[in-house]
């Protein structure tokens, strides 16, 4: 297991752009807006030529307790507990602060190595912020300037010796280290070990952090009755009966139209940026509030984005006629969401765990369906089947034919038929081959592509 260094600090002095820098990847949400991350993040880095997971935290806050601000502080002394190394980071522009020397005292209680890392020195500004920071008793400070990537060698240095890692050669990463950059590279073989990539996405404030913490059994997320807690799209890695998983929780999507805050902004496009790169979605549901038209919308967003859907009805105990419900429910799905049908409903309560078992087999269920593959000689006897059932009607007065059909890719399934007049099949008739395959070959709940192509005629030169 690689060591841990987590990055603490006031708000807004750097953190998430130093964590930003030290992965190699722009996942952490940036903006000049104090206080814009509240969970912790965990991604891969790379000291020296050393594996190595930077932690991004919230901003120390002195707050009431059971307020927002007080559950971020408690996620970041989380951070330091499990911790090997700690980058206490402050703002050399703005020097030393009382609550600097306030939360140097406790980064100091830990018990960890710590690094005093002075941020924004770029320029001539930061010259007496960083001679003050001798004050704290943690040594010379390191001047960086996380924005411009200056100072990163001497944080290098300074991390590795803590560690107790001497620096060896680095290995040159390449763009398929980058996760999500391409989900398709590499093959099977590479496939095999990668987490499977699972969103959770919905409505603000219908329980998904809460979810997350039911599935992984810790308090991992910053919970509570207030919408919008969630912020970044947090990725976390887990096992689930011998599946890797990685899991992320994203930020509540309202309708574009209500969003105005940069925050919210920044939030919604770091939610759909999970979809685009998950591979099974969860789109929970609030049963007290069931099946908004949001909902639907960001139904209809997973399928076009051709990812596996997984439906998971949260707080499920206080529903009084449950069969009525989900009657209801399935009515709803059929008619809202036809393009997937047969997608996987499963009724939970993040809050006491129920269910959350039965929807992570839904969810693997997904990714099975999701990755299969039909051998081609299947493909066209059932394809002759169907035309034998159903004809393909004429077009401009030429009978449409459908000469063979094969599947090129997965993620999703994604057929490619040949056929004479392309432009003339119509899509009712497209529809009708989408559900014969789907019901032939077992693809419920998951988007499907049928492409269609000119075919070669023999008798052209002729």
């Amino acid at each position: 297991m690689s060591p841990s260094i987590a990055i603490i600090g006031r708000p807004n002095v750097g953190k998430s752009t130093l964590f930003n820098r030290l992965t190699g990847r722009r996942t952490a949400l940036v903006s000049d807006m104090p206080g814009l991350t509240r969970d912790r993040r965990e991604a891969e880095g790379e000291l020296g030529g050393h594996p190595v997971t930077i932690i991004d935290t919230a901003g120390l806050e002195d707050a009431p307790a059971g307020s927002i601000a007080a559950r971020m502080r408690a996620q970041t002394e989380g951070a330091m507990r499990t911790a090997d190394a700690v980058l206490f980071v402050f703002d050399a522009r703005e020097g030393i602060t009382p609550a600097d020397a306030e939360f140097a005292r406790l980064a100091r209680a830990s018990g960890k190595p710590i690094i005093l890392v002075a941020n924004k020195c770029e320029g001539r500004a930061g010259r007496d912020g960083f001679y003050e920071a001798f004050q704290l008793g943690f040594g010379e400070p390191v001047a960086i300037s996380a924005e411009h990537g200056e100072g990163l060698a001497d944080l290098e240095t300074d991390a590795l010796a803590a560690l107790g890692l001497s620096p060896k050669v680095a290995r040159r990463r390449t763009r398929g280290d980058d996760e999500g950059e391409d989900e398709e590279s590499g093959g099977p073989a590479v496939e095999a070990h990668r987490p499977l990539r699972v969103a959770i996405v919905g409505r603000p404030n219908a329980g998904k952090s809460t979810l997350v913490n039911a599935i992984l059994g810790e308090e991992r997320m910053i919970t509570g009755p207030e919408p919008g807690l969630t912020r970044d799209a947090i990725a976390t890695d887990m096992d689930w009966q011998g599946r890797k998983i990685r899991l992320f929780d994203t930020a509540g999507l309202r309708r574009k139209a209500r969003i105005t805050e940069t925050a919210e902004k920044l939030s919604a496009s770091d939610a759909v940026r999970a979809i685009r790169f998950a591979e099974v979605v969860i789109l929970l549901i609030d049963a007290e509030r069931p099946f908004e038209h949001q909902d639907l919308t960001i139904g209809d967003l997973v399928t076009q984005e051709g990812r596996a859907l997984v439906i998971a009805v949260n707080k499920w105990d206080v529903v009084q006629d449950k069969q009525k419900m989900l009657r209801d429910f399935k009515e709803t799905l059929a008619e809202k969401l036809a393009q997937v049908p047969g997608v996987a409903m499963v009724p939970i309560s993040a809050l006491s765990g129920r269910g959350v078992d039965k929807l992570m087999r839904a969810v693997i269920d997904a990714s099975e369906i999701w990755n299969k593959r039909v051998p081609t000689p299947h493909l066209n006897r059932w394809l002759r089947e169907a035309m034998d059932r159903h004809t393909p009607p004429a077009s401009k007065g030429r009978r449409i034919r459908i000469r063979f059909i094969t599947q090129p890719s997965t993620r999703p399934p994604t057929f490619v038929a040949f056929c004479s007049q392309p432009a003339g099949l119509p899509k009712s008739y497209l529809r009708y081959l989408e559900k014969s395959l789907r019901d032939t070959f077992g693809l419920p709940g998951v988007p499907i592509r049928i492409n269609l192509r000119k075919g070669d005629n023999p008798y052209e030169d002729r």
